[in-house]
């Protein structure tokens, strides 16, 4: 139903619902009242089609219809992953704004008591895939390797996957992904000349950025073949296959010596338990003088990935808290130089591709189906109200070796004309 791993806790009192009778009598009522209490008492109306129907005391932002019993009674039974699917598959229809009813429930969640024990059943039914080097690959490819055609149609002129920066809120989508980028390597202080390793590059705009604007050498890893496939051929057109290498390879085979190591976007199908492989990696081909950056969503505490997201959209991904991420640098002494939360800003990114991904729903459709469509607005969806009420969080890290003085005095450097 949603991108965040909100505590679905058992019933508050503070909206009593009123129930309206109908031909499937008491029980469809009780049923439907359930489901409310499962998602935090919301001020949503949920309804069986021709039937009954569940009432908020306040004016409600939407209404949730489910087509059946049966399927009432389906998500009941595993509602953390069982709504999503059936919205995705037509079961259960929305009446009013989507962002805004994923808003509403992730807020009435928050503010519910500790998980059920109906969640807690249900977590150890849905484990996350393992991040194994087998298990990565067959993870990215269910996610990355759906076609680069599709991504094309929304995710903007520059194929950036990524939460964006916005310099102002009236900035465009591409305008704020060129602003990330530059962000990024403002951060990472590149010169002229300089090497710089990346771990996991998308469809490997920002390697060409850096190469093409700030004059370094780019060694790229990814296991995603239809991304690595794509951003080889935007090298080789835009004349920069000389100064960026794009690897199809799993990033615990990184070799060799770079001034500067970055990651944006990766860490989230890393997997807390190799964070620390991550960092040795990361210490490993950085030299005295060696700086990097991770960009990664996460979280204000450990929570694993809401699990129908990890199920249907993003196999094995987890945010990681602050806390977790320190797995990544405390063991390989590496020294915590900035952080950054650009939450909002991925909020906003998410907008601009949510209203993309809208514009081009019939296109969509005829390379998939109906209910593709309808997941991918969910998932989207879902993500912008993930952001937008803190549920998600989105981290700039900017660190360096212990040993490297040079470092900047104040972030003159980044906001500097």
């Amino acid at each position: 139903m949603n991108a965040s791993n909100e505590s679905l806790g058992s019933a508050s009192k503070r909206n009593s619902p009123s129930t309206e009778p109908g031909e499937s009598g008491a029980r469809d009522s009780w049923l439907l009242s359930k489901v409310r209490s499962l998602l935090g008492d919301p001020p949503v109306e949920f309804t069986i089609r021709g039937g009954d129907r569940v009432r908020t005391v306040k004016a409600p932002v939407a209404r949730v219809t489910f087509a059946s019993r049966k399927s009432l009674l389906s998500i009941l039974a595993d509602p953390w992953v069982r709504f999503g699917d059936s919205y995705s598959d037509g079961t259960l229809t929305i009446e009013g704004d989507l962002v805004e009813l994923l808003e509403t429930i992730y807020r009435s969640s928050a503010m519910g008591d500790k998980p059920s024990r109906v969640r807690r059943a249900v977590d150890l039914l849905h484990r996350p895939r393992r991040n194994t080097l087998a298990g990565s690959r067959d993870n990215i490819h269910h996610h990355y390797d759906i076609g680069n055609p599709f991504y094309s149609l929304w995710l903007g002129s520059t194929m950036a996957y990524t939460c964006a920066y916005y310099p102002t809120p009236a900035a465009t989508l591409d305008e704020a992904q060129t602003a990330k980028m530059d962000h990024v390597c403002r951060k990472l202080r590149l010169r002229s000349g300089e090497s710089v390793i990346e771990a996991g590059c998308g469809w490997g705009t920002l390697a060409l950025h850096m190469a093409r604007h700030y004059g370094v050498r780019v060694r790229a890893f990814n296991i995603s073949h239809e991304q690595v496939a794509y951003a080889r051929e935007r090298a080789a057109r835009e004349g920069l296959a000389g100064k960026v290498e794009y690897v199809e390879d799993d990033y615990r085979n990184i070799s060799g010596h770079y001034d500067a190591f970055v990651s944006v976007g990766m860490l989230e199908h890393v997997g807390v338990r190799n964070y620390p492989t991550l960092g040795r990696i990361a210490r490993a081909c950085l030299g005295s003088n060696g700086r990097g950056l991770i960009h990664s969503i996460g979280r204000n505490h450990p929570a694993r990935l809401q699990p129908w997201i990890e199920k249907r959209i993003f196999p094995g991904a987890y945010p990681p808290a602050l806390s977790e991420m320190s797995q990544i640098f405390e063991p390989s002494d590496l020294s915590v130089l900035d952080i950054e939360n650009l939450r909002l800003h991925y909020a906003q990114t998410l907008r601009h591709w949510l209203a993309l991904y809208e514009a081009a729903a019939d296109r969509v459709r005829a390379m998939f189906d109906e209910k593709f469509v309808r997941m991918w607005r969910q998932y989207l969806a879902g993500s912008v109200a993930g952001f937008s009420t803190g549920t998600l969080q989105l981290f700039q890290v900017v660190f360096a070796t212990a040993e490297n003085n040079d470092v900047p005095w104040t972030r003159a450097h980044l906001y500097g004309s």
